[in-house]
């Protein structure tokens, strides 16, 4: 499993950071380690200390690193050239916040540097789909988000169901829905039948939150692959109840 490394300005931010991830996903097993503010009281940033983190956070599988602004940036840098011994280690352009939550989630599913990276730098996704936007800056398409009615398959199986869990597929219903469907061998997609947002791939968490689904909302899910079915019965299993 990866390690998460937060480095910012302020102690009090980072520690705040870390607090409201665990708080909405707790108990992921994923090593966090934070290295922030020169001391409990002062601001800034230091490349030893964020090495420091580093070597903590790495079991062997890597470690992403999320950084605030400014010369969080540089120490970061900084900090790869202090690392004696060969760690892989990814600096994320992610949202501090957003960026640590999905992080957080994404780890703990077992992904791997480069799909938690992907993930983690996508988290504001789920934010400008909500505020009316599917626009990356720069005029891109999101990549997980589809344009048009998915192609005729007559060997998917498709279920739509109301979706009656407390929090609907808000941060933590949607990071394990997500990390289940990694155990079937099917290529699910997801789309919400009351608000007709989506489909979107039913691997990536980010896509899942575009969605917006709230309890009482109607789900549909579209599978194809020899575990069609059971991801289907999946799903179900794990939003309605």
């Amino acid at each position: 499993m990866i390690g998460l490394v937060v480095v910012s300005h302020s102690r009090a931010l980072a520690e705040a950071a870390v607090a409201l991830a665990a708080g909405l996903l707790p108990d992921q097993g994923v090593a966090v380690r934070i290295a922030a503010g020169l001391s409990a009281a002062e601001f800034g940033t230091d490349a030893v200390a964020v090495a420091d983190a580093v070597r903590e956070a790495d079991s062997g599988d890597g470690v992403l690193v999320l950084m605030d602004l400014g010369s969080a940036v540089l120490s970061a840098e900084t900090a790869l050239d202090l690392l004696e011994s060969p760690v892989r280690v990814r600096l994320s352009a992610a949202p501090l916040v957003e960026g640590l939550v999905v992080a957080l989630a994404v780890a703990g599913g077992g992904a791997d540097l480069e799909t938690v990276a992907r993930e983690a730098e996508g988290a504001l996704t789920a934010k400008r789909s909500q505020l009316g936007s599917s626009v990356e800056p720069g005029g891109a398409i999101d990549p997980h988000l589809s344009t048009g009615s998915a192609p005729v398959d007559n060997s998917a199986v498709i279920e739509i169901f109301e979706v009656t869990g407390r929090h609907g597929l808000h941060a933590r219903p949607a990071a394990e829905l997500v990390s289940a469907l990694r155990d079937f061998d099917a290529h699910v997609e997801l789309r919400n039948d009351t608000t007709g947002i989506g489909p979107v791939r039913g691997d990536s968490l980010t896509s899942v939150l575009t969605l917006g689904v709230l309890p009482g909302h109607r789900l549909e899910v579209r599978a194809t692959g020899p575990d069609a079915a059971l991801a289907v019965a999946k799903v179900r299993a794990l939003t309605v109840n």
